[in-house]
């Protein structure tokens, strides 16, 4: 049987005294999608940081394809930080792509995409910006490879965004609400680009808001309510037959927004 692409177990995560998440159990296969959903302030993209180490966990233990990020337990199974390197070696593995689209706004799209594979990962200019421009033809922005950030719509930032991660070839994808500042008529885009991505077999965890997509995209639904886990699952089961009270009172909230189809 093959490592699970993500595997995180007893993750806690403390901020001075307050525990934003309590003792985290989770597996996400390789080629899957897992859409973690939940209240506002349930700890979804506390733990989104986490996998991408960009929080460090206070307990527990998160493997990326069978290697630690960020911690170990040694043969006394005391927990113990690895070394910088390592830790650098797993990261690169991740992509992620954040609510803001977070783009320089003095460089145009292929310069915000191109960037790093120039400065971080040293890449000629010629084959950065190729590499670059098929990531642009990818999620249909070919054609704006020349604007800049302020001519570009929410959409398209978005979509440079993700391209940007992209680029730098993970093996695995994070998105934090990545249309929770798009308008409606926008989020289409950015969603059809994270169906096309799923649908080649990149594994992604994605924070999100939109129940519709969790249901028919998602392949794992994870729901979190005040920093606990407390149902993980195929889509048919969360949305036909919740299994929690929380979970059945949290979606009762979207039936306006056509969540009752999926019931």
């Amino acid at each position: 049987m093959s490592l699970p692409a993500i595997s995180v177990k007893h993750l806690v995560k403390r901020f001075g005294t307050a525990t934003v998440l309590e003792d985290i159990d989770l597996d996400i296969e390789e080629g899957k999608v897992c859409c973690l959903i939940g209240p506002s302030g349930s700890g979804k993209s506390t733990l989104l940081r986490c996998l991408a180490f960009l929080e460090e966990a206070s307990e527990g233990m998160i493997t990326v394809n069978g290697e630690a990020l960020g911690f170990f337990e040694n043969s006394r199974g005391v927990r113990e930080r690895l070394p910088a390197a390592q830790i650098r070696a797993v990261r690169a593995k991740i992509g992620m792509v954040f609510q803001q689209f977070n783009l320089w706004p003095h460089m145009t799209a292929l310069g915000n995409v191109s960037e790093a594979l120039k400065t971080v990962h040293k890449l000629p200019k010629r084959e950065a910006e190729d590499r670059a421009m098929a990531q642009l033809r990818k999620v249909g922005l070919e054609n704006r490879a020349g604007h800049y950030p302020s001519q570009l719509s929410g959409g398209q930032q978005q979509r440079v965004a993700i391209a940007r991660a992209l680029a730098l070839q993970p093996k695995i994808m994070l998105f934090d609400e990545p249309t929770s500042a798009l308008d409606p008529e926008l989020t289409g885009e950015v969603l059809n680009v994270m169906r096309d991505l799923a649908c080649e077999g990149m594994t992604m965890v994605v924070v999100t808001h939109e129940v519709g997509f969790a249901a028919t995209v998602g392949n794992q639904i994870g729901f979190l309510d005040h920093g606990k886990l407390l149902f993980s699952g195929p889509p048919q089961e969360v949305f036909a037959k919740p299994r929690h009270p929380r979970l059945e009172q949290f979606l009762d909230t979207y039936l306006d927004r056509g969540a009752s189809m999926l019931a």
